[in-house]
């Protein structure tokens, strides 16, 4: 298995495709107003500010539980707007979501087959309501799709995460449920990604994944596993729904030296608007925005909104129409148009661009793994 072991940089070979996400001459800022013999004065609020920006950088809303959400519905307006749920289309739009990761994650109860079958229903929910509302979303599966669907004035729609324990323990079926359009993965929950870390199959696991294309959140996972998912994968690893620790004691939420090591590995951490992780107000979540910027670096940092999960919100970002208020608030703090566009968008894109560049690499180096759990773990 050298082969498999062989080493290469897709942060470093992608490189010249991340340029491309934050253009070196930035939009002019509307909020900046100049005269002839007259200083610059800023005149437009923190919220238009944001409001001008999200229109150039809308955000890749990293989780969306819409699809249980809509699953336990008898009935639901999703494209005018509905009560009973927290990220319908008006709302997406007025909050300039661009894209949006779609949860297939199935709740804790179902085990063995039946987490299969039901993670396969949650896939078929998901391209139903896209095809049911064409207008305003369309399925991507890697960056070029999502930037097309955006170009196109469409919400790209995401599928994922799964959870791990949906794999079946069988690459074969990780391979299905990519083909059904699955691009990421959450590992912890399983017998090869636990408390101690990962086992050969897991290991094994994390390699196709880098194959397909398949982005691996490390979410919930325990340190050990984190770093050593961390060492094994070529492509950019995500963590879909993680805070700071030091500032919010949280088991999904990463230590400052996990946070560095994502960090020095051009991962992701997407920050969770959720009141029990980030906590309860639009100040605290930007404080776990701003910590987690200054730890891992500002291309390793985006928003999830974990909006219709089961999740409480900070008050004033109840659903994805308020993501202008958190934006304003980092306006405020003087974070700067370059770092708040790859907040938004770019982060995503270049962790997207990531996982397509190494697949294309990987699959010039191996062809698919016939591997199994019985007999790499015994």
């Amino acid at each position: 298995m050298a082969d498999l072991q062989e080493e290469f940089s897709a942060t470093a070979e992608a490189g010249a495709l991340d340029q491309a996400l934050v253009p070196p001459d930035p939009v002019p800022d509307p909020a900046l107003v100049t005269a002839p013999g007259a200083d610059t004065v800023r005149c437009a609020s923190p919220v238009d500010r944001a409001r001008t920006l999200l229109a150039a950088h809308p955000v890749a809303d990293g989780y969306s539980g819409l699809p249980w959400a809509l699953r336990e519905l008898p009935w639901h307006d999703f494209e005018t707007g509905d009560s009973a749920l927290e990220g319908d289309v008006p709302r997406l739009r007025a909050g300039r979501v661009g894209a949006q990761f779609w949860s297939v994650h199935v709740p804790d109860g179902p085990s063995g087959d039946r987490i299969v079958r039901t993670t396969l229903e949650q896939i078929d929910l998901v391209k139903h309501v896209v095809a049911t509302h064409s207008d305003a979303l369309r399925l991507a599966r890697n960056a070029s799709e999502t930037a097309d669907a955006r170009n196109c004035g469409r919400i790209a729609t995401l599928i994922g995460p799964a959870r791990g324990a949906a794999l079946g323990d069988s690459l074969g079926t990780l391979r299905a449920l990519h083909s059904l359009g699955l691009c990421v993965v959450t590992l912890c929950g399983t017998s090869w990604a636990g408390e101690g870390g990962l086992t050969p199959f897991g290991e094994e696991v994390v390699r196709e994944m880098n194959r397909l294309g398949v982005l691996a959140d490390l979410s919930g996972a325990s340190e050990v596993t984190a770093r050593r998912v961390l060492a094994v994968s070529k492509a950019p690893v995500v963590f879909m729904r993680s805070g700071a620790r030091a500032l919010y004691d949280h088991p999904a939420n990463l230590s400052d030296g996990l946070l560095a090591e994502v960090g020095a590995a051009k991962g992701l951490v997407l920050v969770p608007l959720a009141a029990g992780r980030t906590g309860p107000t639009v100040r605290t979540a930007a404080d776990h925005l701003d910590h987690v910027r200054r730890i891992a670096g500002p291309e390793c940092v985006g928003i999830s909104g974990t909006h219709d999960t089961r999740e409480t919100h900070p008050e004033g970002l109840t659903d994805p129409s308020c993501h202008p208020r958190l934006i304003a608030e980092l306006v405020e703090r003087g974070w700067s148009e370059a770092d708040l566009a790859m907040l938004t968008w770019g982060n995503v894109q270049r962790a997207l661009r990531g996982a397509d560049f190494t697949a294309r690499a990987t699959r010039e180096r191996r062809s698919a793994s016939t591997a199994t759990i019985d007999r790499l773990d015994g």
